[in-house]
């Protein structure tokens, strides 16, 4: 027994110090270093690691064969030098907001040198922003700041005593002056996300903050739901809650979140001060969220005069397709675009393994003279985009 224990120390002082080694990072150094043609440079100190690889959205991808099975990849080896030092440096970037993760030796980690992370379901991500441009949107600039509360209320319609969102009020909000009313926009996320998804990896306040500054979009309230019914609240922030975040939950696309949806509204509309009216609320959402979109629009054609549904996952096998909130779509949409919304907006990627399911949608819309826009960018099925999609349509609400 007294030698497993040694051994066991043993084994851990060697993880401890390998992990000491990289969180070093050669000196104390920060990572990644933006230079000043804006390529990136990511240090690691760590001789006893045989390989570091970096992923991220700002690498370019390539085809990788594995068995009968071919798969796209951002994956980059860096350079080791004979001290143990690994190093990459980037072409220079557009400015942006960047994520990325690293693989040490296979296993995949966040940077030790940078403590920016976001958490995407359940795995924590690595970012950073390269400013002068488009960039400064998603960074904190030195404008009047709104608030973010997380709000509990009650959901009588889904038989729920409290659950959860997310509100954003704008820089200047005042709660007692009942006479000053904003819009309202209700953004909601996808598969595996929750009321902190558009909080944190769509940087909601930072772009409301900064857009409402420059004067590019009104002053408004953004609400940002938890489209999943069986959670109280995102994991860890409800009582009996402390899981793993999981990508596939019960209840969130069978027709409960959507007729549950007004007790959000309701809320909203008894405690803060909006205006009531359709022509004051927008609704829009990713993936998961942007079938909600179409759904909840569809379903309350009054409700909403702004609809933007964001690679909106049309073809999700999972739910209860038999609720009648998924009923006679095609008659819905009639009832709807009789009084058509003054924007329904909707945008997907290129390479979204979506966009060919939205755009039988759109055919959908067309075949009835609908009026829509598209917006159709470069990628796939990303935050990269849906953060991008966010800095599109909120300058054209509410006016």
């Amino acid at each position: 027994m007294k030698k497993l224990l040694t051994l066991l120390v043993c084994a851990c002082a060697a993880f401890t110090l390998q992990a000491q080694e990289i969180s070093m990072g050669g000196g104390g150094a920060e990572n990644p270093t933006i230079n000043a043609d804006n390529s990136v440079t990511f240090t690691f100190n760590a001789p006893n690691v045989a390989k570091i690889e970096l992923e991220g959205d700002f690498l370019p991808a390539r085809e990788v064969k594995a068995g009968e099975r071919t798969y796209t990849t951002t994956r980059t080896s860096l350079a080791k030098s004979a001290e143990g030092v690994f190093t990459i440096t980037t072409a220079p970037l557009e400015s942006d907001f960047y994520t990325y993760n690293l693989y040490m030796d296979g296993v995949r980690v966040v940077d030790p040198n940078n403590v920016y992370q976001n958490r995407d379901v359940a795995n924590l991500i690595n970012y950073f922003i390269i400013g002068g441009g488009h960039g400064d949107l998603f960074d904190v600039q030195d404008v009047p700041h709104g608030n973010v509360a997380k709000v509990w209320y009650p959901s009588p319609r889904a038989k729920m005593a409290q659950r959860r969102m997310s509100v954003y009020t704008p820089a200047g909000y005042n709660a007692a002056d009942r006479r000053t009313k904003y819009p309202v926009l209700y953004i909601m996320h996808g598969i595996g996300g929750d009321e902190n998804a558009w909080i944190d990896g769509g940087r909601v306040p930072q772009v409301l903050d900064n857009l409402i500054a420059s004067g590019a979009a009104e002053k408004m309230i953004v609400v940002v739901t938890n489209s999943n019914m069986s959670q109280q609240a995102s994991p860890g922030d409800a009582p009996a809650s402390r899981h793993r975040p999981q990508l596939m939950v019960p209840g969130n696309m069978d027709g409960q979140f959507e007729e549950s949806f007004l007790d959000v509204v309701e809320f909203i509309e008894s405690n803060y001060n909006v205006y009531k009216d359709k022509a004051h609320r927008a609704l829009a959402g990713l993936s998961m969220g942007g079938f909600h979109t179409i759904y909840i629009s569809a379903n309350y054609p009054d409700l909403f005069d702004y609809v933007c549904p964001l690679s909106a996952a049309l073809v999700a096998p999972q739910g209860d397709r038999n609720s009648y909130i998924y009923q006679d779509l095609d008659a819905k949409l009639a009832v709807q675009f009789k009084k058509a919304p003054k924007l329904y907006w909707i945008a997907c990627g290129n390479a979204d393994f979506l966009v060919n399911n939205n755009k039988e949608f759109m055919k959908k819309l067309d075949e009835k003279g609908y009026k829509y826009e598209y917006v159709e960018t470069e990628g796939g099925h990303t935050w990269k985009n849906w953060r991008n999609y966010l800095t599109m349509f909120v300058p054209r609400l509410f006016k």
